[in-house]
């Protein structure tokens, strides 16, 4: 969605009327410091006053809800920001960091909503979000392969740039088109190129950084232990990305897709069994994911594929070394790259490529999310229990039940688990990502489906990795625990940071200690300065 700005009120009305409609647990102590926040903020730019909405604005509203992806967060009971910064350029990111750090007020990033649990903006504390869904120019220099992208451009805008510049140039990144650059890149960044190219993480060769002191930072100027924290580690606990630059890497002018699924009849047990041998082995051009699904009371495994190249080379290959699969030149599609996003992100067949320029997705539903890592292999025995377990949980809810298996392998297994925050490397098989979504309303219908995917994941303990029982941070997941935003508790920050980090998580207090000794930059799973 495109908002044009226009003046809004001046600012002493503003202050009135915010005073006059505070917002959910704001005290007068809360208010006067949203005042004076904002009266610093008309000190810095009367321009950036009018990207700022309050609730009592019209479009305060619109413009909150435009990039909450979960239904579950726009209830009346989720915690609303005081005010919302939407920057359209760089000095109105530095003056919000100023001023909210001077006046003493939170600040949530937000580039593109998809945090699973909310938490760019969402807080019990009084807030401020800072929105960078307009700063989002895309800049493509195919002859020296590499790309700036702003933090709010969107996948979907990123690989339409890419693709109009080059049909033999992509990006490594997420298959959901709607994702903002600046929080999924500083997670880690994940997609079905990486297994050939890693992350996006991997193949990022500099960044701008506003950080505490309203200060812009490239590579050169943040140093090296910054530039390795943001790359992995969530950039919102260490400053305020605001852009990168990227490496391109090379595709085929023809990508091929397949999605074959099997019923237990069919031999799903056995296929499925078989592919975690394979998948992490396969040529690193070859990624298949594998899915499992209940239709009709039954199980149905779907294996989705991603192949840097034609059918004729695919299928002899795969029937070679995964001849269960049975592929046939049939069951392929061959494609564009960037068509091929349209496929992995569910889009209709036909759906023209301009479409992953709408920004007007909106929630698609309610969901709740986990993650693990697999490192050693399950058998049959226990691919049948989790089929069951599968079964059992959809016979009790008409919400969807799924699970995602990602291969490792490839380039994932060269890459040294310290070289990045993100340390899932070599001696993982795959990463599960469960999946429960519902469109049914109500607070009980709610908490039924969260305790669903907090089963299904408590039941898959025996299969997963241990000590600590790994996940993924951009399949964020406040069950692994959380702190109190305003507060710094670095035992309870060890518990989620450990399972996020594992043997990074040191190294990452340490830099934000050194970058961020206040612990300004803070959400509830952020990363605290190393008090010891």
């Amino acid at each position: 969605m495109n908002y044009q700005y226009s003046p809004i009120f001046p600012l002493l009305t503003l202050a009135l009327l915010l005073l006059s409609s505070p917002p959910c647990r704001a005290t007068s102590h809360s208010s006067s410091s949203v005042n004076n926040f904002l009266q610093c903020i008309a000190s810095k730019s009367a321009l950036l006053l009018e990207s700022v909405y309050t609730p009592s604005n019209p479009s305060f509203d619109l413009v909150l809800r435009a990039l909450i992806r979960n239904r579950r967060f726009l209830t009346p009971q989720t915690p609303k920001p005081v005010a919302i910064v939407a920057p359209t350029r760089v000095s109105h990111v530095q003056a919000t960091v100023v001023c909210a750090r001077d006046t003493g007020v939170q600040i949530r990033i937000r580039s593109g909503g998809h945090d699973y649990e909310g938490l760019s903006y969402r807080s019990n504390v009084t807030f401020v979000i800072l929105d960078m869904f307009n700063l989002r120019s895309i800049k493509v220099v195919v002859d020296k392969e590499f790309a700036y992208v702003q933090a709010g451009a969107t996948l979907g805008e990123l690989y339409y740039k890419i693709a109009n510049q080059s049909n033999v140039h992509a990006f490594p990144a997420g298959v959901c088109t709607g994702l903002g650059t600046g929080g999924h890149f500083s997670g880690g960044g994940y997609g079905n190129l990486i297994r050939k190219y890693g992350l996006s993480v991997d193949n990022i060769v500099d960044a701008l950084v506003v950080d505490v002191k309203g200060k812009i930072l490239n590579r050169a100027l943040m140093g090296e232990d910054l530039f390795w924290a943001i790359r992995g580690g969530g950039g919102a606990s260490f400053g305020v990305i605001v852009a990168w630059k990227i490496k391109l890497v090379r595709v085929p002018a023809k990508v091929t897709v397949f999605n074959v699924p099997f019923t237990l009849e069919q031999g799903a047990t056995d296929v499925a069994f078989k592919w975690q041998q394979v998948a992490p082995k396969l040529p690193d051009d070859l990624f298949i994911r594998l899915q499992p699904t209940v239709v009709n009371g039954t199980i149905v495994v779907k294996f989705i594929g991603m192949f840097l190249g034609e059918s004729n080379r695919l299928v002899p290959l795969v029937n070679r070394s995964f001849p269960e699969l049975n592929l046939m030149k049939s069951d392929c599609k061959e494609m564009s790259w960037l068509e091929s996003i349209l496929y992995w992100d569910n889009f209709p067949p036909g759906t023209p490529v301009e479409a992953l320029l709408n920004r007007t997705q909106g929630a698609r539903g309610y969901s709740k999310n986990k993650s693990d890592y697999i490192k050693t292999l399950i058998p049959k025995s226990g691919l049948e229990t989790i089929w069951k377990l599968l079964i059992e949980l959809a016979n009790t809810t008409t919400a969807n039940v799924i699970m995602q298996w990602n291969p490792y392998g490839g380039k994932m297994s060269e890459i040294p688990a310290s070289s990045t925050p993100f340390p899932h490397r070599s001696g993982n098989l795959f990463l599960v990502q469960y999946i429960v979504f519902w469109d049914e309303e109500g607070q009980n219908v709610t908490d039924r489906n969260v305790d669903r995917v907090r089963y299904m994941h408590d039941r898959m303990s025996t299969f997963v990795s241990k000590e600590p029982r790994e996940a993924f941070l951009n399949y964020r997941d406040n069950d692994i625990g959380s702190t109190a935003s305003d507060e710094t508790n670095f035992s309870d920050a060890l518990v989620y940071g450990s399972k996020y980090f594992k043997d990074n998580f040191p190294r990452l207090t340490t830099v934000k200690a050194m970058v961020d000794p206040s612990n300004f930059f803070k959400n509830e799973q952020s990363i605290p300065p190393n008090i010891n």
